[in-house]
């Protein structure tokens, strides 16, 4: 079997300390994960873990971590219990084997092209206003419930524009149980268990299924409407490889579960997280309202202007680095492959988390602090140390339209609202397939 070799000198290998008998290190990663994870970094450059009866390595390093997902040819897609039940986006984008990847993302790349972002951001602005006119001075919402409809009605509506959205989509419940389901299922130690009759592992089951029905009913209509209605699912249908060939229902149902997952959680996580870090720095949200009071006096933001709102940029990008909604990313060794000069076999489970790099304090000086100003001076920050999206050739294809929206919804909900988290109850990350907050509430307040 050929031996694939990223060339280093400097990289150095350990096994984290820790581990437990037979479980090895499953408890750790499953009780405190973000802690555990982000420690990893100082017991070496490539750490392997124990995970039950399997092996995962993390690579900690961001020269090996660009190294791995740059060069591609010795991995695929995987996690560490690569048997266990089908995660929610099935075949899609985001899981998908490499040969299909490359196939496949070739025909989604021209739904994400820089000239169809002007139209997703007038969609998005439309939903955001409506989502927010509800809204009275003095309210007190559940903050990443209120993010999450926002998110889902600006994605329903870029996915699909020309479908009456009222009622299309599964409810918050359903998405919940598929988004915390899926999160199980990529960090569960033990083949198998994502199939055992647990009344978590039935909700994800039925929740699945739902979604299931549901897109397949709006791909009919669309089909059956023939109309390019210059969105999402209409690329999807309209999409041809170099062969000719288009997408069959069922890929283009895996990639419209897969934008839907991508399109809610993820950025619903970024903007709730936006809004804690904003109250805990009075300072940056003042510079924050100077800024949107001088942009858009009011009114919602739009695509145009964007380029005069960098402070608003910056602080969607510190929110990235400090709470990556992409936390923990894995990949399936092909062939026994050299990671650092250090020798891992075939069949093992490589883990890349951002979470950890975006925590180095030699790559970002005092890490756990909020600074959307480093992004000054570090606007491009080198290959392997900044991936909020992923890396690689499976970077995710959305980032610029899921940034684009977050500097949206940010710019025209902090141009009329102050949002300030209860006290009294820090605010801490669930463990799931999004590095996402625990429900909590906030006090609106019209400025």
């Amino acid at each position: 079997m050929p031996i694939h070799s990223f060339p280093t000198t400097r990289f150095t290998a350990a096994t984290a300390p820790g581990g437990l008998p037979l479980l090895g290190h499953a408890p750790a990663l499953l009780r405190r994960p973000f802690d555990f994870v982000a420690g990893l970094a100082a017991h070496g450059d490539l750490v392997r873990l124990r995970l039950g009866p399997l092996d995962a390595y993390v690579a900690c390093h961001p020269e090996l971590v660009r190294r791995l997902l740059d060069e591609d040819h010795a991995h695929d897609g995987g996690g560490p219990a690569p048997d266990s039940a089908p995660e929610a986006p099935g075949d899609g984008l985001a899981a998908c084997p490499a040969t299909a990847h490359r196939r496949r993302q070739r025909m989604l790349q021209p739904a994400f092209h820089r000239a169809r972002l002007p139209g997703y951001a007038a969609m998005t602005a439309e939903e955001i206003a409506g989502t927010t006119a509800p809204w009275r001075d003095g309210d007190v919402i559940d903050v990443p419930a209120a993010m999450y409809r926002l998110t889902t009605a600006v994605t329903a509506r870029c996915l699909f524009a020309g479908h009456d959205r009222a009622g299309a989509l599964p409810g918050q419940a359903s998405m919940d149980a598929i988004v915390r389901g899926a999160g199980r299922r990529v960090m569960m130690p033990l083949p198998g268990a994502g199939r055992l009759p647990t009344p978590g592992n039935r909700r994800y089951r039925r929740a699945r299924q739902d979604l299931r029905e549901v897109t397949g009913r709006l791909i009919a209509d669309y089909r059956a409407d023939g109309t390019d209605h210059h969105d999402l699912l209409s690329v999807l249908l309209g999409a041809v490889d170099e062969d000719g060939q288009g997408l069959s229902d069922a890929e283009i149902h895996d990639q419209v579960v897969t934008f839907l997952l991508a399109g809610t959680e993820t950025t619903a996580a970024t903007l709730s997280w936006a809004w804690t870090l904003l109250a805990a720095n009075p300072a940056v949200r003042e510079r924050l309202h100077a800024e949107l009071d001088t942009v858009l006096d009011g009114r919602p933001a739009r695509h145009d202007d964007l380029p005069a709102l960098p402070l608003t940029a910056r602080i969607v990008s510190e929110t990235l680095r400090l709470y990556p909604p992409v936390w923990l990313l894995s990949r399936t060794l092909t062939a026994d492959t050299r990671l650092g000069g250090h020798r891992v076999p075939a069949g093992a489970t490589v883990l890349v988390s951002p979470y950890l790099l975006h925590r180095r304090a030699d790559v970002f000086p005092c890490p756990g602090r909020f600074d959307p100003d480093r992004w000054l001076t570090t606007a491009r920050p080198a290959a392997g140390t900044y991936a909020p999206f992923g890396l690689g050739a499976r970077s995710c294809l959305g980032d610029t339209f899921g940034t684009t929206e977050a500097v949206l919804a940010i710019a025209t909900i902090a141009a009329r609202w102050t949002i300030t988290p209860t006290p009294g109850r820090p605010v801490r990350p669930v463990r799931g397939l999004s590095l996402s907050p625990r429900p909590f509430t906030a006090t609106l307040t019209r400025r």
